[in-house]
């Protein structure tokens, strides 16, 4: 579900200004290439669009707590907990080979329900790894909040497990 409409004309100027959307050769995570790449490490290090990321993905989150991957995620879930003051988990790409080797860092219970934050997407597949994640550990997860939807088949692939993907942006919203 495209939000764009409903999101602050503020955000949406400071990503272009941050120039979230860069041109050139790319190797997404996917391993696909693209001329184009959509950077939001340009708007989560930066504290004034962090916080207006926070603010915008804030009413979906309700009484749910959030989740992201790390690396990209981790800063909005820090941004939306701030925002609502509930609480987050950071999901790894793997488990660690040490310590805890927690996939998952911060509380997990079953029946808990989640939203999952994410910076891009595209296929769907990081999202879906953050959802697998959480629901081995008994969680309820059936939305995911994404900053910029490229529009390459992430909706598709979500709905197909259960999972909503909202996007506050699409790519060419930006561009």
């Amino acid at each position: 579900m495209f939000r764009g409409d409903k999101v602050s004309s503020v955000l949406k100027d400071l990503l272009k200004e941050v120039k979230v959307v860069q041109t050139g050769e790319f190797i997404l995570a996917s391993g696909r290439k693209s001329n184009y790449f959509v950077n939001i490490k340009r708007a989560s290090t930066n504290p004034k669009v962090l916080k207006e990321i926070g603010k915008a993905i804030a009413p979906y989150v309700g009484d749910a707590k959030i989740a992201g991957m790390a690396l990209g995620a981790v800063p909005l879930a820090v941004a939306v907990a701030l925002e609502t003051q509930r609480p987050f988990v950071m999901v790894r790409k793997e488990a660690k080979d040490h310590g805890t080797k927690e996939l998952i860092e911060g509380d997990v219970a079953p029946g808990e329900k989640f939203i999952i934050v994410e910076d891009v997407a595209t296929t769907g597949a990081s999202t879906l790894k953050v959802v697998s994640a959480l629901r081995a550990k008994g969680a309820n997860v059936s939305k995911a909040v994404v900053v910029v939807d490229r529009e390459e088949g992430a909706a598709a692939l979500l709905e197909e497990h259960g999972i909503e993907l909202v996007s506050l942006f699409r790519v060419k919203d930006l561009a």
